[in-house]
This record gives C-alpha cells, structure tokens and sequence, in this order.
C-alpha cells in the first residue's frame, strides 16, 4: 500500500464559502493562542509545553467556545500538530546549527489552510469513473469537488486551501497504484537550464527535451502587476484588487509547471525500465553568491539570475515525480553520486576528467568522443549506475 495524493478544486455556494473562512479563522487564532501558550510557559517555567499537553485542553476551549465544539475535534487537534511539527523543526534547526527560525504568530493572509484527519465529522466520496466528488464537513455542507483520481483508496487525511479566492482539498489516501510501461530501455538523464532535461540511450544516441521558462515567458506581466501593487495605496480596495490579480498569475505559472511535470514524468515512467541521473542538492545549487561584508562575493547577480533559472524548473519536485512513477511501474531508479563519478566533467569512452565551464555546452574529447556536454553526461550515469563505466574491458590498458 501506498500514501498518494489527490488534488481537487472546491466549489462551496455562498454559505459554504463563508463557513470554510470561518473555520480557517478559528483555526488560525487557536494556532496563535496555542504558540502564546507555549511562550508564557517557557518563560514562566523554563519547560516546554507538548502536544498531548495542549491537545488535553481541547475539551475546554470547546466547552467555553461553541464555535470550536460545532467543528470536528480532529480538525482542531490537526491544528495543534502543525504547530508541535513546527516547533520540533526548530529545535532540529538549533541543534543542527542552522538559522533557527523561531515559529511565528499567523494572519490570514499566511494562515491559508486547515488539515482533517481520519476520524468522525467529515467525508469524501468519489464520483463515477474517479471523476470528481464530494467532501463533507459537519456544520460546514457538502462541497462539490472537481478532479480526478488516477487510482481510488481510502481517505486518510485532506487538507482544505484558500489560495487566490478559491478553495483546493488535497486528499491522501492510502492505495495500490500500478502504472503500464511499454518498453524495457534504459537511459541516463541530465536535468539543465539550457535544457530542462537530455536523456541518453545505451548506443549514445539522445533526446533532448526543451526547458520552458515559465517566468521569461510572463515576466513582463509579472513586472507590471507588480509595479501595479506598489503604487497602491497599501489596504485599499484598488491594492487587494492588485494582489489578487497578480496572486492568480503566479497560481497559473505553478500550475502550468505542475501539468507540465506530471506529464513529462509519466511519459519517462512509461516509457523507461531503467533511469539513472544525478544526485542533486538543490539548496547547495541556490546559495546565494552575496558573501559577507569582509569578504564579498563576486558575479552576484548574474548567480541570482541562475538561481532563478534552477528554481523555476523545480527540478526536486520533477524529479520526486519521475522516481515514484518509475517505481510504481515495477522499474528501477538510481541515483548517481556526482561527487564520486564526477558525470559532467567525465569522458564516457576513455573516462578522462576534464574541467569544464558552465559555458561549455559540447564534450570534446582526443579519443574522439564528441557530443553534447549534457548527453555526455546522461551517458556516464547510466553507465555507472549499471556497473559498466569503470570495468569496460574496451577502455582499460590492455583490453
């Protein structure tokens, strides 16, 4: 059994709608009080508060106030979780050294979603041909939901989200998927900015698919809702009119991304019964070129520029896509170690290690090897995640 998530749009009617932001309020400021009660502890005792601590107080807070008894109690406990979850990634942030990050106290703007989990109080039922459906939640109504589920299961958790005006449930349930492949070939995969992704087959031969640079192609737009914002005067109706027409542009840029992934991937994973690619730290890749006061960095912008080029391929989730698709096919996925293999930098034929700037983008080598810089490197992951790169009898002295 798997843990799989499913995405609908929410269509609530008048009162629905007015419900749902109710409830988001009520959570939201259950949320602050809970972080102004862990706070005070602290500061009074030295200890801090824990989960089943402040979940015990549930049945007083709904006592006091009948707008939280009227709500499913899971619905508030998953509310006190989030919090708990937040200050545990904190505490892992201090004793990691990290930047800690101390849990702050929500708006509604910042406070955009509530969580349900399995229990009393609330549904979801599937339409006809896992087409749309249905969620309802007590004292709130039955919502009508539009999507479709790939695979049906049991409802575990959902997650009710109010971006842009509009209401999205993201449902997890617990399935069996199966995926089709229809062929049995390997390859190595090279993701890129120049191009979002080369793919390389066992004979050398390569595809190499384009990167669609979704914020060049709407930056102009975004440049002028933006300066559109900023001329407003800050809380007025014209600004929230301004916010939300550039909040539904980057909606729509992420979701054309999000499509655009999903497709890709399943066509790898159909396609594919072996993918090898490269290990990647993308927060490593995105680090800021700035330096400090002492000792500044050099090239700043033209990295900020690179990093937003990375960012907007979203290679982590793209290539999250790829292995679950892969591996609910039955195929094999591997990660290769590009510290350890080295893939841009190697000859695939005579496993020479040559320095290469970004601005090369073609592989030459003197034992004739010559193709692009990003095939080369597609080809020497696949090799080595199938153990023939450092073993190839052709290759070695006297082979």
């Amino acid at each position: 059994m798997k843990i799989r998530k499913i995405t609908y749009k929410l269509y609530p009617n008048k009162a629905e709608h007015n419900a749902l932001l109710e409830c988001l309020r009520l959570q939201k400021d259950l949320y602050n009080g809970a972080l102004q009660e862990r706070i005070d502890c602290y500061q009074k005792t030295g200890k801090s508060l824990s989960y089943n601590q402040q979940q015990a107080s549930l049945t007083q807070i709904r006592a006091d106030i009948p707008e939280y008894k009227a709500l499913p109690v899971y619905l508030s406990r998953m509310t006190l979780k989030r919090l708990d979850i937040t200050f545990k990634s904190f505490f892992n942030r201090v004793k990691k050294g990290q930047t800690p990050g101390f849990p702050r106290f929500k708006s509604i703007k910042r406070f955009t979603s509530f969580e349900i989990c399995a229990g009393s109080g609330w549904s979801f039922c599937f339409g006809n041909d896992r087409k749309n459906g249905t969620l309802h939640i007590n004292n709130i109504g039955t919502i009508k939901a539009r999507g479709q589920a790939r695979t049906l299961g049991k409802p575990k958790t959902s997650q009710v989200m109010y971006k842009g005006g509009k209401w999205f449930l993201s449902l997890t349930v617990e399935c069996e998927p199966e995926r089709e492949i229809t062929s049995a070939k390997a390859m190595g995969m090279d993701w890129g900015v120049s191009h979002l992704m080369t793919i390389t087959h066992e004979d050398g031969s390569y595809i190499q698919i384009k990167n669609p640079r979704y914020y060049q192609h709407a930056k102009e737009q975004l440049l002028v809702l933006a300066q559109a914002v900023s001329r407003k005067k800050r809380g007025s109706n014209r600004w929230r009119k301004a916010n939300k027409a550039l909040a539904q542009l980057r909606s729509r840029i992420a979701r054309k991304r999000h499509h655009d992934h999903h497709q890709l991937s399943h066509d790898i994973a159909q396609q594919y019964a072996f993918v090898a690619t490269e290990s990647l730290t993308i927060k490593n890749m995105t680090g800021s070129a700035k330096g400090t006061a002492e000792t500044p960095g050099k090239n700043v912008a033209q990295k900020a520029g690179l990093n937003r080029e990375i960012l907007d391929t979203s290679p982590a989730k793209l290539l999250a896509m790829i292995r679950y698709k892969v591996e609910e096919t039955g195929s094999e996925y591997k990660e290769v170690s590009a510290k350890k293999v080295k893939p841009s930098q190697r000859c695939p034929d005579c496993l020479t290690v040559m320095k290469k700037s970004l601005s090369t983008r073609t592989h030459k080598c003197a034992c004739g090897c010559h193709m692009p810089r990003d095939a080369a490197s597609g080809l020497v992951m696949l090799r080595s995640a199938l153990g023939t790169l450092f073993n190839r009898s052709e290759i070695l002295p006297g082979g």
